[in-house]
């Protein structure tokens, strides 16, 4: 019997060592260029990247192995082709469960831009022939780092932006890849760049944890498409994502699938200007959220645009989303996020507001500081049925005038304002909007933008509010 169990034991050590597909731990694969191998990193070894994620994860579980290759290309008749480079090779052989690839960089210098229209179709070719191993890995798509030159190492900080950018989300929405949005996430940290290209050793450690953090998400397979037979839908790529445009009650409706949904199937409501600064919705669908647009323009929260949203949110609860919603306002839209959270607050999970209109007298009434719209003050006029302008000084239907009814939900708010804000003044709006919300006991934080005016909206680097959302909504 001892013989028999030796002689098992020894055919299987020789079968694991043949077809190396026994393996312990996870393996996962970090490709790319020099800011994945770690250039210009005093310890190369400890302070790269892949190595930071190593420490990150620990090694009981984890193999993290790094195959950058300074100054690769991910085209195939680029200056320097990570494909004919011994790292791909390697990272083929090593069999792994997790891909993570980075290029793009290298790509966007002058000497490669006659062969970008090979691009796409040369990272698919890539991302496919990881696909095909027999650990069939999941193949993450990272969107490089932002680049502050034009010139530096021949990479155009532009180029990446304008073209790069666009083209990797594409493939990540045709070949249903997760993509990880690097780029905003160092938009506002020019002073970890020495050099204008290469994060230091603490930028390194955003890229860690960033991976790390979607290592450690929880998601799920599911498909709200599935359950939405019941109307005429147009699919098409936001960033990468699958979109769905259909009609609702004669209303423009849209709803933004991530690759894999968070547990309680979280989302964020846009109440306007679908598309503008979508850097925090982007975010979002990558740590699993849903995004979710109904047009009620131009009603300016009245009744009725409440009760259009109260249909849309019945709409949503069937389709399988969370029972609370987290609200974006931008300008106009804080006046729908915040009528309609005054009508449902146990509907709301936070409301994150950017240079809100919370006053319909200031815009576009111009009744204060600001000045205004005529044409919008008449529509206006028109969707409260007010006749007169002295009918409608008597006009108590913005939020700040619903304070008791919002603070009831218990939710937090956090507002994002230029404090130099010409079309909607902060002094109008957000201001004393914040104190009579504090002295009602309720929970908001203002971030001041001091030379911000009305745009640009949001935040380059959307980080921090990222980090308020899934805080307030888990």
């Amino acid at each position: 019997m001892n013989y028999i169990i030796r002689v098992i034991l020894v055919w299987g050590l020789f079968l694991i060592g043949a077809t190396g597909f026994a393996q312990s731990k996870i393996r996962v694969v970090c490709i790319g260029n020099s800011i994945t191998y770690g250039s210009g990193l005093a310890n190369r070894p400890q302070e790269s990247y892949s190595a930071q994620l190593q420490a990150l994860l620990g090694v009981g579980k984890y193999e993290v192995l790094n195959f950058g290759v300074s100054g690769a290309t991910m085209l195939k008749k680029g200056n320097k082709p990570y494909w004919n480079t011994a790292e791909y090779q390697k990272a083929l052989a090593a069999n792994p469960d997790l891909v993570f690839i980075k290029l793009g960089t290298n790509d966007s210098k002058l000497i490669n831009r006659p062969m970008m229209v090979d691009f796409e179709n040369d990272y698919r070719d890539m991302v496919r022939s990881f696909v095909a191993l027999p650990s069939h890995p999941k193949v993450v798509l990272l969107l490089p780092v932002k680049a502050f030159s034009e010139e530096k190492f021949g990479i155009s900080g532009s180029f990446l932006k304008d073209s790069i950018l666009a083209t990797i989300r594409k493939l990540a929405y045709e070949e249903q890849l997760p993509v990880l949005d690097l780029y905003s996430l160092f938009a506002d940290k020019e002073a970890l760049f020495a050099d204008k290209v290469h994060p230091d050793a603490v930028g390194a450690g955003l890229i860690a944890a960033r991976l790390h953090e979607f290592i450690g998400t929880k998601t799920k397979n599911v498909n709200v498409s599935d359950k939405m037979k019941d109307v005429a839908v147009k699919e098409s790529s936001f960033y990468g994502y699958e979109a769905l445009s259909f009609l609702f009650n004669g209303r423009d409706a849209r709803i933004v699938k991530p690759k894999r949904a968070a547990p309680g199937m979280p989302w964020i409501w846009r109440a306007r200007f679908w598309g503008h600064e979508p850097q925090a919705d982007i975010a979002l669908l990558e740590r699993g959220y849903h995004v979710v647009y109904c047009d009620v323009a131009e009603l300016f929260g009245n009744k009725e645009a409440v009760g259009i949203w109260n249909d849309f949110y019945a709409y949503l609860q069937k389709l399988g989303l969370a029972k609370k919603a987290v609200l974006e306002g931008m300008s106009r839209g804080g006046v729908y996020v915040y009528n309609w959270a005054a009508a449902n607050p146990s509907k709301v999970a936070c409301v994150y507001a950017d240079n809100p209109v919370l006053d319909l007298k200031s815009w576009p009434g111009g009744k204060g500081i600001g000045p205004g719209s005529k044409k919008e003050w008449s529509t206006f006029l028109k969707d409260y049925g007010y006749q007169t302008e002295e009918e409608a000084a008597a006009f108590s239907g913005s939020p700040i005038d619903k304070i008791k009814e919002i603070v009831k939900g218990k939710y937090p708010m956090l507002h994002v304002c230029g404090d130099m804000d010409e079309v909607v003044p902060i002094a109008e709006n957000t201001l004393p909007f914040a104190e009579k919300i504090k002295r009602a006991g309720g929970d908001i934080r203002i971030i001041h933008k001091p030379e911000g005016k009305h745009h640009p909206h949001s935040l380059p680097n959307p980080q921090v509010i990222v980090e308020f959302i899934l805080k307030s909504s888990k």
